[in-house]
Order: C-alpha cells, then sequence, then structure tokens
C-alpha cells in the first residue's frame, strides 16, 4: 500500500553575495508544510512547522514580501534539524514523495547536508512532480504552469493564501488527487545523490521513452568516451543501433543523435551533462522514437551546428593571428 507525502518548502537567502554559506546553503528553510494521503488518495494526516533561522539572520527583501513571513516569526520556530528529524518520523519510511516541480526535494536534502545530516537515498530519489503530472493530464505534457493555474484550471476553491507551506502542501494535494491515474507511471528522479559506480546507474522504460542517469566523471572528456553514455540502443528490443545522425550539440550543453531501428524506426537520443553537488560531471540521457518531420527538424539544427563551429573556427583562427602580430 501506497503513502503519499505531499510537501512544500518556504525558504529565505541571503541579501548579498558576500553573505557567508551562501555557497553551501543557497535557500535556507523556514518552513514545512506537508498532507499524508494513503492508498485512496484520502487525507490522513498533516505537518506544519515553522524553522529558526540559522544562517540568514536577515529575510531576503522578496522573499519577506512572497510568503508573509517575519524574521520574529520564524524566532518561534525549531532548528531545521528537529523539524527535519520529525518531519521523517511523521512521513515513514516507504512513504512516496510529492512536490510542485523538481526543486523542493533537492533543497530539503541540500539543507539535510549542511547539517551532516543522513541522505534520504544513497542514489537518485524516485518522488512524484506533481507539476509535471498535472501537463500530462491537462496540457501538452511538455509546459511547466503555476501552481495558482493548476487550481483555477480544476475549479478548486482559493480561499487560502498562496506561499506558504502548509496551503501550498494541501493545493498540490488536491492537484495530485485529480491528476490522470495513468500518469502515475511517470514517475521523476531527484539526482541530489547521484550513482557513484555502475550498479546505482539508472535505466528506467516509460510509455513512450527511456531514460538513463550515469555514474559520476571527472572530465567531459571520460563521460563523452564511455561507451554506455554514447550508446544508441533501442530500448525495445535492445539492438545496438546504426546512427542516422551521430552525436552533435546545438549548443554545447547537449548532445543528440538519431538512429534507425529496423523494428521500431527512429530513435532520438539526447545527452544532457549536468554537474553533481561534489563538481564532478554526470548525464541524464533520453531515448525516444520520433516521425520524419521530427527527424527533419534535427538534420536542421545539425547543419546550423556545422555552420556555426565552422564560424567560430574562422574567428578563432583569426583572433590567435592577431594574437601572434601583437606579440612580435
Amino acid at each position: 500500500m501506497s503513502t503519499y507525502i505531499v510537501f512544500d518548502l518556504e525558504w529565505n537567502q541571503g541579501n548579498s553575495v558576500r553573505e557567508q554559506d551562501i555557497k553551501e546553503l543557497p535557500f535556507e528553510i523556514v518552513e514545512v508544510g506537508a498532507v499524508k494521503l494513503n492508498e485512496h488518495m484520502e487525507q490522513v494526516s498533516e505537518f506544519s512547522r515553522l524553522v529558526r533561522p540559522q544562517v540568514y539572520h536577515e529575510m531576503h527583501k522578496i522573499t519577506g514580501d512572497l510568503i508573509h513571513l517575519t524574521m520574529e516569526d520564524l524566532e518561534k520556530g525549531d532548528p531545521f534539524t528537529v523539524v527535519a528529524r520529525d518531519f521523517l518520523e511523521w512521513s515513514g519510511k516507504d512513504s512516496i514523495f510529492c512536490t510542485w516541480g523538481t526543486q523542493d526535494l533537492t533543497e530539503f536534502q541540500r539543507n539535510m547536508e549542511y547539517y551532516h545530516m543522513k541522505p534520504l537515498s544513497d542514489g537518485p530519489l524516485a518522488f512524484y512532480d506533481v507539476q509535471k503530472l498535472f501537463s500530462l493530464s491537462y496540457e501538452d505534457g511538455r509546459s511547466r504552469k503555476s501552481l495558482e493555474h493548476a487550481i483555477d484550471v480544476l475549479e478548486i476553491d482559493k480561499s487560502e493564501a498562496f506561499h506558504r507551506a502548509i496551503c501550498d502542501a494541501r493545493y498540490t494535494a488536491e492537484v495530485f488527487k485529480n491528476v490522470k491515474v495513468a500518469t502515475l507511471k511517470n514517475y521523476s528522479f531527484d539526482s541530489f545523490v547521484t550513482p557513484k559506480d555502475k550498479r546505482q546507474e539508472i535505466h528506467i522504460v516509460f510509455d513512450d521513452y527511456a531514460k538513463y542517469i550515469s555514474r559520476e566523471f571527472d572530465s567531459k572528456e571520460e563521460l563523452l568516451g564511455d561507451p554506455e553514455v554514447i550508446s544508441t540502443r533501442c530500448y525495445l528490443c535492445h539492438k545496438n543501433l546504426r546512427r542516422k545522425i551521430r552525436w552533435f550539440t546545438p549548443n554545447g550543453k547537449h548532445f543528440i543523435s538519431v538512429s534507425v531501428c529496423d523494428k521500431h524506426g527512429y530513435m532520438k537520443s539526447k545527452i544532457r551533462i549536468r554537474k553533481a553537488e561534489d563538481d564532478k560531471l554526470y548525464v541524464v540521457k533520453t531515448s525516444k522514437f520520433i516521425d520524419e518531420e521530427e527527424l527533419k527538424e534535427i538534420k536542421e539544427k545539425q547543419e546550423k551546428a556545422k555552420a556555426h563551429s565552422k564560424i567560430q573556427k574562422v574567428i578563432k583562427a583569426k583572433n590567435q593571428r592577431e594574437s601572434s602580430k601583437r606579440k612580435r
């Protein structure tokens, strides 16, 4: 039986880049609100606590207007470690976390790490992104709208203020209750804790695409030289495929290729390179089957990328010549 923990966080941040600890803890959690749902999507309890600040002792000017809390209010709260332990005990070990968007679960774990608390998992953590499920249920599956937009679409009562943790958790729970059951196959992965070896890597196939989350690498060159990262294997019949379009990058941030499966058609693969918390690199690769029209669009992107690369090489060579002349 599944228990769902639908939670929301409010956090504060420094008013100046000179604030201490901003790198280790850019967002300090100041409020935790959550709703517990049973396997029938029925609410069984709530959790609502303020967190006493220990890093940032002034309210950020934008944050204060948004969350309707003052530093005096927060002084009535408990230290983060106390609130986090109570929250996790209330949640239970086998519960599934649900959040609006992807950031709350990451920031919760970052705050835990700052206080040297035991991590939630030893690898990527499966959870439900209710914002994504709403889009899959009622919109195009790609757009990401605000929580208030979803509440309006579903015509849910808006008698409570937004941007208080318990209120937003209640609203998110109401949206979660209304998503289509079929979309619950599409759970997300939080990669605050990345795979550390091949055994922990994520290989998962959804209805219309596959996802791979790699272990960490020391450099981009090592990453792009790994056979598993650059492989284009059909995720349905598991055959190695011939590439129709070789790996290329349209912007230097991600890489795209298209391969051909005799049985299932054209398969697009996309590699996104991401930085782990320890500054090492890892990959999120997605693969899905596409039609002729999307194949044509990718070919056009490849041609633009080639043209841009040629121009950059010419500019680089020109700059090198001019630099050489100045040194003479």
